[in-house]
Formats: C-alpha cells, structure tokens, sequence
C-alpha cells in the first residue's frame, strides 16, 4: 500500500469521473498525499467548477492542482523541481485525434497527428521519469495507464499502436531505473466510462466486447474502483520487487480466445 504522510502525483487529472481522480482518492484514503497535475489553468477550472461535482468548499481548497502541459519540456522539468520528495507518480496520460487517428480506417494521411499521439502517449512517460528521479529520493515507483495489446480491436487504431509502444517503454525504462531503485510498471484496464472514453468512436462495442469475453462481470462504471486499488498496489511497497510488469485489470477478458460460451459466462452480483 501507499505510505501515508507521502506524497504522489497523479499526472492527467480530466473530471471528476476520470480514472486519475479514482486514484487519487484511492491514494488519499490511505493516507497520502496527492498532487494532481492539469495542462493548463482551463482545465483545472473546468474540474473544479464541474457539475458532476460533489466535493465541499473545504475539499476543494484542499485540493493540490499543478499544471504540465506534457508536450512542453521546461513544464515538466519545473514540475519536478519545485515539487519536493515524493514516493511515487502515475501516468494516466493519453491523446490521439479522434477524427484522424482513430475510427471506422485504420490508414490516415494525417502523420503529424500520429507524432502528436507518440509524443503524448508515449514518450511523455519517459520525459517524466527522467525528470522526477531527483524527487524519488530512496527510489519510488511510476505506473502507466494501458489498454489490452495483444488484441486489435476495432476503432482504436492509431491507439492501439501508442499503447504497444507504451508497454515496450515500460520494459526499457525498467531497465534503466532499476539501478536508482525506480520500479515502472503499468496497469492494462478493460473499458472503463471516462469523459476520455467518450472520445473514442465505438467505444460502446469494444465495451460489449469485455461483456462477451470477461469471466468475471466487468462494470465499465464501478470497476473504475478496482484500477484505482492495483495501481495503488503497483504504487507501495506489496509490489517491491515488480517492475517492468504490465497488470491486467480488466476482468480476464485479456486471456480469452474469441468469445465465452454460455456456461461460462458470469453471474452478475446480486
């Protein structure tokens, strides 16, 4: 579990139903400590004065909201700068133009929105963990937010392709940071309802997909929870000497060819 009295970032806070909230008040109910970061001062408004909003007067003071805009190096180097020690830092970042890099064809002419998914998705995890070793004093650990590799599924295209080059980043970033005490891993999520998934063409039938292979039920709504609880696992010391690793949390769904039969389907909670 994550040490209280710790601090932690928790980097690509969107609202108030984004799994980088989960998470961070997952850590906070645990005892430790969150900085949230934004890119900019737009979106830290925009989570503060949402209408999904529950939070009092007294928790929105309370709340530690940085901005880092990923894509701008001197951001994320006084980010970690001017931070302080901290034990941990989650990567819950990821954007790909919906309009030309995902959807119904796969093949686009719109490379530089391709870079611009690569930049963010991807090469932004090892920006940050190149920045935030001096304040991992002792060591700490990073985790990434994933989605299913093995698999292709439809509409996620361009995606897809960032999320597998994520993965190999992991492993790579391991390697390195193994001698600083620096653990990286990831957590592969199934389908979860995000305003960022919203985003995603088809999201609705890559979320039927989890209903016809999962052997467990998978709540695209509630099993937010539950990716928030591995992650704080990958984030404490429980998982000490993990890294490198990719932590399917998706119900199963992940291990299964093609689709349950009948029998095997699960049966919902009651």
């Amino acid at each position: 579990m994550v040490e209280p009295g710790k601090t932690y970032v928790v980097m690509g806070l969107l609202d108030h139903d984004s799994i980088a909230y989960a998470i961070g008040r997952t850590i906070e109910s645990l005892g430790g400590k969150v900085i949230y970061t934004v890119q900019n001062e737009r979106m830290k408004n925009l989570f503060i004065d949402s209408r999904r909003s529950k939070m009092t007067d007294e928790e929105r003071a309370a709340l530690n909201i940085r901005f880092c805009d990923i894509t701008i190096q001197d951001e994320v180097v006084a980010l970690f700068r001017d931070i302080g020690p901290i034990r941990g830092v989650v990567h819950s970042i990821a954007f790909a133009n919906p309009k030309t890099c995902l959807g119904p064809e796969f093949h686009t002419d719109a490379i530089e929105d391709i870079k611009l998914a690569h930049h963010i998705s991807c090469i932004s995890l090892a920006t940050v963990t190149r920045q935030a070793q001096a304040a991992l004093q002792g060591g700490g650990s990073i985790v990434a937010m994933t989605f299913d590799t093995s698999h292709v599924f439809p509409f996620y295209n361009w995606m897809g392709v960032q999320k597998a080059a994520l993965e190999a980043l992991v492993r790579g970033l391991a390697r390195r940071h193994g001698r600083d005490n620096i653990r990286i891993n990831a957590i592969s999520a199934g389908p979860l309802a995000t305003m960022a998934a919203t985003k995603i063409p088809g999201f609705g039938e890559m979320a039927n997909v989890w209903n016809q292979a999962s052997p467990l039920v998978w709540d695209p709504v509630a099993d937010k929870q539950a990716v928030a609880e591995a992650v704080v696992f990958l984030l404490g010391n429980y998982s000490r000497k993990i890294t490198g690793q990719v932590l399917h949390v998706d119900g199963g769904a992940s291990i299964i060819g093609g689709s349950l039969l009948p029998h095997e389907r699960p049966t919902p909670a009651t």
